[in-house]
């Protein structure tokens, strides 16, 4: 198969900015030739503007051999003049859900990585034969009609954009172009382990340079889908100002039915759930607004905050214990917080709870929001609760508390969540 050309790949980054005048890239690197690929490219790209684009290659230390082929990638890259850094994770270990685990502690290093160096774009390398295999496995697992949108070209989250640029590419140019330019590529042994379903699927599809028919549909289904979900973004953009997401962490809702989608990404929200609940059972309560829990949510009247109208806040059954204080904490898939202050050995963050019938006096919010906030804690001894402006003298020093769900989940319903 031909190389990708610089020509090309202009054109596949043309529709994901707009760019600073002298971009500043980052280019998350596995060390297999998809990742190599983009940073080439991407390195290219950036230079032609007058800018830069490094590589982030992230050692997840789960095999013997992955310091050094994490090494052996930074070293091929810098071969060709591109800066390369390695972040090496702790702390994971083989169990259930180490997949997930694993992508969750790498895109939380990555978005790291890229707000401490200011840059705020980060490309990832995934390409149309990772996007037919995605839209597969969402097609067994039920997914719902955004769900077979697949990967989006763009998305924002709190820290950084994330880029697809690669997305209706072969698999096969992409290995064509390291072979153009001599750079040799390592193969993950865990792309063809029939133990992950995405191998299986791998393997089944046949299709190893991405560039057959069924790959390629899939990808035109997948953008064809993906525009018709930007478009319904936008539309419940304009329906999201009739809803009020509060920084406390609930979200107040009009009578009537409301938009599923919209809904499911205010239940994400609200929950700190990494995924949305089941297509179903959120479109039968969106169509008629009843109390119920759903998806780490609950639903009951909003009573003077909203007459007529319903509160959604975090259940109160399904929130997370607490966990060590410290910047950077993440509570309840909710909250994150950032403090310069030094917390001693037994300081946590955790919700209010019980302890909210303490400062009912201090808020007009119901009890079913107060118990949902997030307070620290030195043994059983509330230090602070950031919402409410309570910090024991002397005892803190400034700390805020921000959004920890990755990915604001839809336009204009996510800005004024979190305490900043």
């Amino acid at each position: 198969m031909a190389p990708l050309s610089a020509e090309e790949f202009d054109a596949l980054m043309a529709g994901l900015g707009p760019f600073e005048p002298a971009p500043v890239l980052a280019v998350a690197v596995s060390g297999g030739a998809d990742s190599l690929a983009l940073a080439l490219l991407a390195d290219r790209w950036a230079r032609a503007r007058g800018g830069a684009a490094d590589a982030l290659i992230v050692d997840h230390g789960l095999r013997a051999e992955s310091a050094g082929e994490a090494a052996e990638a930074s070293g091929r890259l810098r071969g060709h003049g591109i800066a390369a850094r390695i972040l090496p994770l702790h702390g994971l270990a083989r169990g259930p859900g180490l997949a997930a685990r694993a992508r969750a502690a790498r895109y939380a290093a990555l978005r790291a990585a890229c707000a401490a160096s200011g840059r705020l774009h980060l490309l990832l390398g995934h390409h149309a034969a990772d996007q037919a295999e995605t839209i597969a496995m969402r097609l067994l697992a039920g997914s719902g009609a955004e769900g077979l949108a697949g990967m989006p070209a763009v998305r924002e989250t709190a820290e950084v954009r994330l880029l697809r640029p690669l997305l209706p590419v072969p698999p096969g140019r992409l290995r064509a172009t390291l072979r153009e330019a001599g750079l040799s590529w390592a193969e993950d042994p865990s792309n063809t382990d029939p133990a992950a379903q995405r191998a299986r699927l791998r393997l089944a599809r046949r299709d190893r340079d991405g560039a057959g028919p069924a790959t390629l549909a899939a990808g035109a289904a997948a953008a064809a889908r993906g525009r018709a979900r930007a478009a319904g973004d936008w539309r419940r953009a304009a329906l999201a100002a009739r809803v009020g997401l509060a920084a406390e962490g609930y979200a107040l809702l009009p009578p009537g039915p409301i938009d599923p989608v919209l809904l499911a990404s205010l239940i994400r929200a609200v929950s700190g759930a990494a995924w949305p609940p089941s297509p179903e059972q959120t479109a039968a309560l969106a169509a008629r607004l009843h109390p119920a829990t759903l998806g780490g949510a609950h639903l009951l009247p909003a009573g003077r905050l909203r007459p007529g109208g319903w509160l959604l806040v975090r259940e109160a059954a399904a929130m997370q214990p607490p966990v060590p204080a410290g910047h950077g904490a993440v509570w309840d898939g909710r909250f994150r917080l950032e403090s310069a202050a030094k917390f001693p050995p037994a300081t946590t963050l955790g919700g209010l709870g019980a302890a909210a019938r303490q400062v009912r006096h201090l808020s007009g919010l119901p009890a079913a929001v107060l118990a949902m906030l997030p307070a620290l804690w030195q043994d059983d001894e509330i230090v602070a609760i950031p919402h409410l402006g309570i910090s024991k003298p002397g005892r803190l020093g400034p700390l805020r508390l921000c959004p920890a769900l990755e990915t604001p989940p839809c336009p204009a319903a996510f800005l004024a969540f979190g305490m900043k």
